[in-house]
């Protein structure tokens, strides 16, 4: 078999797939990259969303027997929104996170994992694979690096000279001899802007993240929402771009060549009053084929009180208080009666002091006194 001429058929062919780049490295035992997730273990910035055996994220022979090579893949998705809704008073608005927008990036490149394992199968029927997305064991970034997809950069993402950082990946291991390509030089240079702008200091230096800090990490969590990062979520309900809006790799590229990551304006820039009372279904139906949505809807719901507080939204405070009163959760209860507190007036004032009495979950106390200095603060 002559691979040289197979990797070729496959790159020729990778348009009509649905995928826009392809990179092919060896399988090769990821020695540099163990070492790095070892200290990252040790300072404890890893998120815990992580496959935890770092033999499994270094190792592709754990994953499959007598691996050759891996296949690395990028699909482009778009930065920017057209007709974007705005954000008004009375009627505020909460963002998905670009990786976000469209259906769910995972669903997509397995599919075009699929194609490409069917269109190589056919040629070799011995062929084997083991592919993946984001969520297996393979560090995506460290593939999509060796593989000459883009340079790792600063932000922790790559970056292709095609379509910026704006990139999904996912890979494939085989046992197939491709012919490995050469990995990109890196072209941050001195550029240190992603770093100097992270809202929390999560990028703790170029290329070293605290996924702790971050606020991609922390809109996904679902227990209550560390006081020092309220503010610097903003409105974001799932995700943060910061780090590469700035990066200037990234300037004037807005690709829409999938379909699928079209943004739904309504969605991807929804109203925030309304997902505090979604019921499961609803989340479900609305959502549910977005990225955003995995861990489901109370973290989401969680992140609109804080962007409402955020905004010191009067109009919302009805609905806010209902949550205080009504809702099962204590983290929701908590998170409205601190941001009862941000918002601020009589009202807020009265329902805490009502609630205090009758609360019985002491964290939720704890966030009530919070709303009540709250008001103190703001008279």
């Amino acid at each position: 078999m002559n691979y040289d001429a197979l990797k070729q058929e496959i790159l020729d062919h990778a348009e009509s797939l649905g995928i826009d780049k392809i990179g092919f490295t060896s399988a090769g035992y990821f020695s540099e990259l163990k070492n790095r997730l070892i200290r990252q273990q040790e300072l404890e910035y890893q998120s815990g969303f992580e496959e935890p055996d770092v033999e499994k994220r270094t190792d592709p022979s754990l994953l499959l027997s007598e691996p050759r090579s891996i296949i690395s893949i990028a699909l482009a998705y778009p930065s920017k929104m057209k007709d974007a809704p705005r954000s008004k008073a009375g009627e505020r608005r909460g963002i998905f996170a670009r990786a976000s927008w469209g259906e769910d990036y995972h669903t997509v490149l397995r599919d075009r994992l699929e194609r490409l394992e069917h269109f190589i199968k056919e040629r070799v029927p011995h062929a084997r694979f083991k592919s993946m997305v984001d969520t297996g064991e393979l560090v995506d970034r460290a593939v999509a690096e060796r593989a000459g997809i883009g340079w790792s950069a600063k932000n922790c993402s790559i970056i292709t000279p095609e379509f910026g950082s704006y990139v999904y990946l996912g890979e494939m291991i085989t046992n197939l001899p491709f012919t490995p390509d050469q990995p990109m030089e890196d072209q941050c240079g001195s550029c240190n802007l992603c770093v100097d702008v992270c809202p929390t200091g999560a990028l703790v230096q170029g290329g070293q993240l605290d996924s702790k800090k971050c606020i991609a990490f922390l809109t996904q969590t679902k227990g209550f929402l560390p006081d020092e990062y309220r503010a610097k979520i903003g409105n974001r309900l799932y995700g943060c771009d910061t780090c590469q809006t700035v990066c200037p790799k990234n300037k004037g590229i807005d690709l829409h060549l999938h379909e699928e990551f079209e943004p739904e304006p309504e969605l991807a820039k929804p109203l925030l009053e309304p997902l505090l009372t979604i019921s499961n279904r609803d989340f479900k139906e609305k959502y549910g084929h977005m990225s955003g949505s995995w861990r489901g809807k109370k973290p989401i719901q969680r992140n609109a009180l804080i962007a409402l507080a955020h905004f010191k939204e009067k109009s919302a405070l009805p609905a806010i208080l209902t949550v205080l009163k009504e809702d099962v959760r204590p983290v929701m209860r908590g998170t409205a009666a601190w941001a009862a507190g941000k918002i601020g007036g009589v009202e807020a004032e009265e329902a805490l002091l009502k609630q205090k009495a009758v609360e019985k979950d002491l964290d939720v106390l704890n966030e009530i006194e919070k709303g009540l200095q709250l008001l103190t603060k703001e008279s």
